[in-house]
């Protein structure tokens, strides 16, 4: 009696189990397929917003369940790992980098050719949602709204950009981050942010609308004869100068913090308004020599913005480096500086760049000797007056990995939030 008790007893839990089983596999197939459909007739082009929305759907049921699943990405049988990146990828990065050594007709001919590929200037379903998720996010209890644009592909988003996220947070455990990026708008992308997500901070990737967000400035007749073919857009990568305009305009648009995403924060931003940083200063007059647009703070529809993004619609050329961007903003301020109505700060070189970008590979480096460890403690102490963050120049130090003891790993162990892989990042 006592064993026919205890078959009973474990065939009900069997039975009980294997129903919870085949209520989740239901309820996660129908929701994956209605999402699936849903995205497919408004648009085709909306396969990874579904997949980022099923694996979030799945891990709902699987807590409601009873979480017996150790994995629900694995069981969506949608695309690879592989495969995502692959799709991720396709039309941005290096097909945004024009042929080298061509005549300006033939770089014109070849943007015309290659125009349908680049991903950047697609409009569909994520498009049109853009403005809607742009309000939606910033809703919320935001102690700071910041932006971050990222146009090359998910896979090329790193540890070191990471760590970057991750000092904003210290500084602003209460900030919303906002990445502009079709690319990281994915699954790939998700899981990139996902540890972020779990720590329950406010950061979310959004398919940019270019054509909403240069609406009705000086820079919408430029984009409609770029995004037409009719313009030049020169050597230099074209994803480098969208990104200076695009953080122009949205700032223009919704007002906030703009951040490079090779810049490491040290202290709050909360404090500051409508800034922009002195890159450099003259020795002898102690003016800025140049500002820089790594980080710009500004309210909505600041005429300051609106005049950056007029010089740049008529000024453009992509065949020089930082005259769309650095240069661009240096020129502006020294026409309007003094001018009546234009309200601003020009935060000093050690505000954020207390390191040039040609000795910025010093900061990685391990003291080898008491010397070095004494300046070390110097260069920490200075910046933990002086500063509220560090631009790493990334495209000086993207290949230096940060050592044990140098100053920035010291740095990035005290204003990380997940810590991981600080060490050769």
């Amino acid at each position: 009696m006592k064993m026919r008790r205890e078959f009973q007893r474990m065939s009900s839990y069997r039975l009980l189990s294997r129903a919870k089983s085949v209520i989740f596999s239901i309820a996660l197939f129908a929701a994956i397929i209605f999402i699936i459909y849903e995205d497919s007739v408004i648009s085709n082009d909306s396969l990874h917003s579904a997949a980022f929305r099923a694996i979030r759907i799945s891990e709902k049921l699987q807590n409601k369940v009873g979480g017996q699943i150790k994995s629900t990405i694995t069981n969506i049988p949608l695309l690879s790992v592989k495969e995502e990146i692959v799709n991720a990828d396709r039309g941005i990065g290096n097909s945004l980098k024009p042929p080298f050594n061509v005549t300006e007709e033939e770089r014109v001919a070849w943007f015309r050719k290659k125009l349908p590929e680049f991903e950047i200037f697609k409009s569909d379903n994520l498009t049109q949602q853009f403005h809607g998720r742009v309000l939606d996010f910033f809703s919320h209890d935001c102690e700071i709204q910041t932006f971050m644009t990222w146009i090359s592909p998910a896979s090329y988003f790193g540890r070191r950009e990471v760590l970057a996220m991750e000092t904003f947070f210290k500084a602003h455990p209460h900030g919303c981050l906002m990445i502009l990026s079709r690319t990281l708008d994915s699954p790939h992308g998700y899981r990139i942010l996902k540890p972020l997500l779990d720590r329950k901070f406010k950061v979310s990737a959004v398919t940019p609308d270019l054509s909403f967000l240069f609406k009705n400035t000086p820079a919408e007749a430029w984009y409609h004869e770029l995004k037409s073919g009719n313009r030049d857009p020169g050597e230099i990568p074209l994803a480098q100068n969208l990104s200076n305009l695009m953080r122009l305009a949205v700032l223009y648009k919704y007002g906030g913090i703009y951040v490079d995403t090779d810049f490491i924060i040290l202290k709050g931003f909360k404090g500051l308004k409508n800034s922009i940083g002195a890159q450099s200063i003259d020795m002898v007059s102690g003016n800025w020599s140049r500002l820089n647009n790594a980080v710009l703070i500004f309210d909505m529809n600041h005429p300051l913005l609106f005049k950056f993004i007029e010089e740049f619609a008529a000024t453009f050329d992509g065949n020089k480096w930082g005259h769309n961007g650095p240069y661009l903003v240096s020129r502006v301020v020294q026409r309007v500086e003094n001018r009546p109505g234009y309200n601003f700060t020009i935060l000093p070189p050690n505000s954020f760049y207390p390191v040039h970008w040609n000795r910025i590979g010093g900061l990685f480096k391990m003291p080898e000797n008491q010397a070095q460890s004494r300046w070390v403690n110097a260069k920490l102490l200075q910046l933990s007056r002086e500063t509220y963050g560090v631009h790493l120049w990334n495209k000086q130090s993207n290949r230096i990995a940060i050592e044990e003891r140098s100053v920035m790993g010291r740095i990035i162990s005290e204003h990380c939030v997940i810590c991981e892989q600080i060490y050769g990042s």
